[in-house]
């Protein structure tokens, strides 16, 4: 038997508006492919066809759920990035809000909230030698 991840999938209340910011964030555009995108439902990477680049990462769906975030996240997104002040920055511009900044275990990281709250990291890659 094997298990494989088939997509990080984000409560929500607007999956729409959600994966639009997370389709300006990662580059990556939001799914036309039946449903489509609308309030209730929407993805990214299920219209990517098989073999494309998995560097792009997993499929990302947002559902629209009644309740509101209102604890800590148990499981987030790290993202990495060659230039995290320069992405943190970029990615403010697109709604998310800084939380706080940590250096710890000999990596730097940036902790931000999507505009539903959703907490995510922005760690800087290691330069290359």
């Amino acid at each position: 038997m094997t298990l494989t991840v088939h997509a990080v999938t984000i409560d929500c209340r607007n999956a729409a508006d959600l994966a639009g910011f997370w389709s300006e964030a990662l580059d990556r555009p939001v799914d036309t492919q039946p449903p489509g995108a609308s309030e209730f439902f929407a993805s990214i990477g299920r219209d990517e066809t098989p073999g494309s680049d998995p560097a792009a990462g997993p499929v990302m769906m947002f559902i629209q759920v009644p309740e509101d975030r209102t604890v800590k996240n148990r499981v987030h997104l790290d993202l990495g990035a060659s230039d995290r002040e320069a992405e943190v920055e970029r990615l403010v511009g697109l709604g998310a809000t800084v939380i706080h900044d940590k250096d710890e275990w000999g990596t730097r990281w940036t902790t931000l909230a999507d505009p539903e709250g959703n907490e995510f990291c922005v760690a800087q890659e290691p330069a290359e030698h």
